[in-house]
């Protein structure tokens, strides 16, 4: 028999039916409707808030808290020289844009730093906000070219 759309189906034991609760006594879920008898859990409406434990003081509220978070953390987005050299022909231009055009950085308004891990075979104009020396270093002995972009650049782009 072949497969057709008139005769698609799911598997066998893969779907069940919905389990209809409060249906009276012989359906074995009758009455209480599976929820046993008095308290919160029994009523309309209950939904447990995360993280509560029925009035006693909730874990995360028991443990000590130290140190600080720094809201103003500078992050990187790190690409490694390997990963260049994989996925760019020789005098390609590299830009930020262009690395989260192919996938190679998920976020392309962070700034954008390039590792000197692994090694570069080709001459690629690579753009980016830093370089570690190695990476420069690599680059250069290539015959490509290595330029940082500014802040300032960055900002007069977006007026």
């Amino acid at each position: 028999m072949a497969i057709g759309l008139d005769n698609l189906r799911a598997p066998k034991g893969s779907t069940h039916k919905k389990k209809r609760v409060g249906r009276g006594p012989g359906s074995g879920l009758g009455k209480t409707a599976g929820r046993g008898e008095k308290g919160q859990k029994s009523r309309s409406g209950y939904s447990a808030k995360i993280g509560f434990e029925g009035g006693q003081m909730p874990l995360h509220r028991r443990l000590p808290k130290r140190g600080f978070t720094n809201i103003f953390k500078k992050e990187w987005i790190e690409i490694n020289l390997s990963s260049l050299d994989q996925h760019f022909e020789a005098n390609d231009e590299v830009t930020p844009e262009l690395l989260h055009e192919r996938g190679l950085i998920k976020k392309a308004k962070r700034d954008v730093v390039v590792l000197g891990t692994g090694e570069i075979s080709k001459a690629l104009r690579i753009s980016a906000h830093r370089f570690t020396k190695s990476a420069r270093e690599k680059i250069e002995k290539a015959g490509g070219a290595a330029t940082q972009i500014s802040k300032q650049k960055a900002e007069d782009d977006k007026q």
